[in-house]
């Protein structure tokens, strides 16, 4: 019976730290945006994005930690691994071949369809090819970092809850 109270403690405080970080990456990128001037383009929106799905998802787990939990926040860790693939690809290119840039994401997503624009936003375009560095790293780079590493934790933070459960 401790074991398995200690096992479930343990996956709550894995998923609430999961939780804390999603949040703070986001609530740095925002400072980043205000205090930096670094604008965000297309991808690092859907980044974000996928930085509070994961959020919510290790949110839940606090709650109710188990294997449904660790897919969904797999799902939402491997979506935001290849958000920032994608970015880095796009930030890899040389200039002639940079894709032009687009019209912003508020006009896509008021003019075209949700399906078109997501399309248009994911196929990337010049303004996501621009390359801002915090310590020398690209933002795409710590952002593929930090989704390895959230969805490993989230992988480990769930993988027993349900085994536990039934000690």
């Amino acid at each position: 019976m401790a074991a398995v109270y200690r096992q479930k403690r343990f996956n709550r405080r894995v998923n609430a730290l999961v939780t804390l970080v999603c949040f703070a990456l986001v609530a740095v990128a925002v400072a980043l945006e205000h205090w930096a001037g670094m604008e965000p383009c297309p991808l690092c929106w859907f980044q974000r994005m996928a930085f509070v799905a994961l959020g919510v998802v290790a949110a839940i787990g606090v709650i109710a930690p188990g294997w449904v939990v660790a897919g969904l926040g797999v799902l939402a860790a491997v979506s935001g691994v290849a958000l920032a693939w994608r970015h880095l690809w796009l930030q890899s290119l040389p200039p002639s071949e940079v894709p032009a840039c687009g019209p912003g994401l508020d006009y896509m997503l008021e003019t075209f369809p949700l399906a078109d624009a997501v399309a248009m936003i994911l196929s990337g375009s010049g303004e996501c090819a621009e390359v801002d560095r915090v310590l020398g790293v690209s933002i795409p780079a710590w952002t593929l970092l930090a989704f390895l590493i959230l969805g490993t934790l989230m992988v480990l933070g769930n993988w027993r809850a349900r085994g536990s459960a039934r000690s």
